[in-house]
């Protein structure tokens, strides 16, 4: 907190992602997190929260700090209208001076629909208010080209390729929900939102300054030169998968060039459950990933569209439309800059 009241000082807006409600609150519910099941995690955290963000509030008053806490879940990020309020929640608290404190709301969310590391959430919230730096606090240096235990293993300084580093960072670190894999992952996100990632040890005095001046060891994740807007952003960088649909090959490549979106009669399967706005991924017969977008119709209107490809749409769904599952203006295709996601096992098949 005295490191955020520099940065204030030095002109930074600057938030806060911050996690510990739930070990807070287990001693007042009488268990340990070995012992405690989803309820218990879930009570724990309400148990919590008013301690973090009391010691939060206590030690901000000591800098001059104005606190406010803002809890999301998933479909705070994947609902886009829900997106834009949160994001016009924070640009008002840093326009006021207050350092937003934001958390994943654990009183609510489960295994199924949650974010679940505090490095992701925080590079979507790096996105959403377009941040130019987002700081990763964790228990080593940075990245290293190797596990960090080994003889040899190497601080990788700068990172301009994230996917070059994924094979290496598979292993969950202990302090946390995401190891370096989620760290990787969020500076991906960054990076196309034109955030740059700085990656370091947070036991240091002045742990962020530090890293932002340049005067200790952290790994960098060079933020793309171009990068895409806002819409293209929220469109591609994804928390979870919605669902997905395969495309013939042909499709695939007439989408790519530009100028059209996805019909009904370019789809062979189905994968997933999913409802109208959702966002959704797109592979080629191959199983590549090829593009996301967001789609005009539920996983089940889907299915009976293109199982019934000859019957006009207002009879099959009971309202007149085009039968087009994505259009153009909500379709990205991806590139190199983008970490794939491999595909579902179909739940239908055109």
């Amino acid at each position: 907190m005295e490191d955020i009241a520099l940065l204030s000082s030095r002109g930074y807006e600057v938030i806060l992602c911050s996690s510990g409600a739930v070990s807070l609150g287990m001693k007042m519910i009488g268990l340990t997190p070995a012992t405690a099941g989803l309820r218990d995690k879930q009570a724990a955290a309400a148990c919590g929260m008013p301690l973090l963000l009391n010691a939060y509030k206590q030690i901000g008053h000591e800098h001059d700090l104005n606190i406010a806490q803002i809890l999301v879940t998933l479909g705070d990020f994947g609902d886009h209208r829900r997106f834009l309020n949160t994001k016009n929640t924070l640009h008002r608290l840093i326009e006021s001076g207050v350092l937003p404190i934001i958390n994943e709301n654990d009183t609510i969310t489960t295994e199924e629909i949650r974010v679940g590391d505090n490095d992701r959430l925080a590079a979507k919230v790096a996105q959403m208010v377009q941040a130019q730096h987002l700081v990763i606090l964790t228990g080593v240096d940075g990245l290293y080209d190797r596990n960090p235990s080994e003889p040899g293993a190497k601080l990788v300084e700068t990172v301009h390729d994230v996917s070059q580093y994924l094979a290496v960072t598979s292993e969950v670190g202990t302090l946390g929900t995401g190891g370096m894999l989620t760290k990787m992952q969020a500076a991906n996100m960054a990076q196309n939102a034109g955030c740059t990632t700085l990656i370091a040890n947070g036991e240091a005095d002045n742990p962020i300054t530090s890293v932002l001046d340049g005067a200790r060891p952290c790994t960098t994740c060079v933020a793309h030169a171009e990068p895409a807007d806002s819409w293209a952003a929220w469109l591609t960088d994804r928390l979870q998968m919605d669902g997905s649909i395969v495309i013939s090959n042909s499709a695939a490549d007439a989408m790519a060039t530009g100028g059209r979106g996805i019909d009904r009669d370019d789809i062979i399967s189905i994968c997933g459950n999913y409802v109208k706005g959702d966002v959704i991924h797109i592979y080629d017969e191959t199983g590549t990933e090829r593009a996301r977008g967001m789609t005009d119709f539920s996983s089940e209107q889907t299915a009976i569209l293109v199982r019934n490809r000859e019957i006009p749409v207002k009879q099959l769904i009971g309202y007149h439309s085009r039968a087009v599952l994505v259009e153009i203006e909500n379709l990205i295709c991806l590139d190199d800059r983008h970490i794939l996601w491999e595909p579902l096992e179909a739940t239908a098949t055109a």
